[in-house]
């Protein structure tokens, strides 16, 4: 048992999640365990407001203590990381967990370019100049096969696509080899040539740097191609966890077999997509 805790890199036990309202404290999760393995990839799914967001947001540490109550356990890599100062949180977030949002429009700060922003990510995580921190920069985003890195870096984020800013933030997300990615419906806003080329680089992060993903998605067509494992939620809890080939061809829980019969099915022809 202890051989298997110590190979989670991110463990979460009996996390249960209140907020405080006027009506008095409403329970947004409750009983939700899982972990996850070095390289490893757990899709979480179930439709809009069954919890998906508020379990990674609690995970991150980014709910207002002020109205939310999180109990249960979060270990990153063995440190506990529910009830963690947000100053310690800070040092945590970007470096050992990395977070890929919904809408790449709403990550990005619009006064500041798209350089100076990934450059102080890296710089408020390492020892490095300004120099050292633009060259990794240049790298990661070559990495994700983004064209022209070095005048990419002077654009403000509305002068690019939404897909080249998804791809921005993955790079951002990945330079520092984090533990764990945290992606919240990374291709919804995308499409299907752009959602094809963010899940191949997301699939060569956890290839290359061994980082586990979190995969959050509604859509299925995305966790049958990327994920391990599967999670599926309904009303704040997990009502069904299993192997993706076994959850695809033998679902348990009614609410999975609904879930699997509501998605459209949709015969893409792969060879019209080309990796730019």
């Amino acid at each position: 048992m202890l051989d298997t805790e110590q190979s989670n890199v991110l463990q979460v036990r009996d996390l249960h999640v209140q907020v405080n309202t006027k009506n008095g404290a409403a329970t947004l999760v409750e009983d939700i365990n899982f972990e996850l393995k070095r390289g490893q990839v757990l899709g979480l799914v179930g439709e809009s407001g069954c919890g998906k967001t508020v379990t990674s947001m609690s995970i991150l540490q980014l709910l207002n203590r002020k109205t939310t109550t999180i109990e249960g356990s979060i270990t990153l890599q063995g440190r506990e990381l529910n009830g963690l100062g947000e100053k310690e949180m800070r040092k945590v977030r970007g470096k050992d967990i990395a977070f890929i949002m919904q809408n790449p429009m709403n990550a990005f700060t619009p006064i500041f370019t798209i350089g100076h922003q990934f450059i102080e990510t890296i710089r408020s995580h390492t020892q490095w100049n300004k120099k050292q921190a633009t060259e990794l920069a240049i790298e990661a985003m070559h990495h994700v096969n983004l064209p022209d890195p070095i005048k990419l870096l002077k654009y403000y984020p509305f002068q690019l696509s939404g897909g080249m800013l998804q791809r921005v933030m993955i790079a951002i997300a990945a330079c520092l080899h984090p533990a764990v990615i945290i992606a919240d419906e990374p291709t919804t806003a995308l499409d299907v040539n752009n959602q094809k080329k963010v899940l191949y680089h997301l699939d060569k992060i956890r290839a290359e740097y061994g980082s586990a993903i979190l995969l959050i998605s509604h859509d299925l067509g995305v966790i049958a191609e990327m994920a391990d494992e599967v999670a599926v939620m309904q009303s704040g809890r997990i009502v069904e966890k299993a192997d993706v080939f076994q959850l695809f061809d033998q679902p348990q829980h009614e609410y999975t077999k609904k879930l699997l019969n509501a998605r459209s099915t949709i015969h893409l022809d792969e060879a019209v997509i080309h990796w730019a």
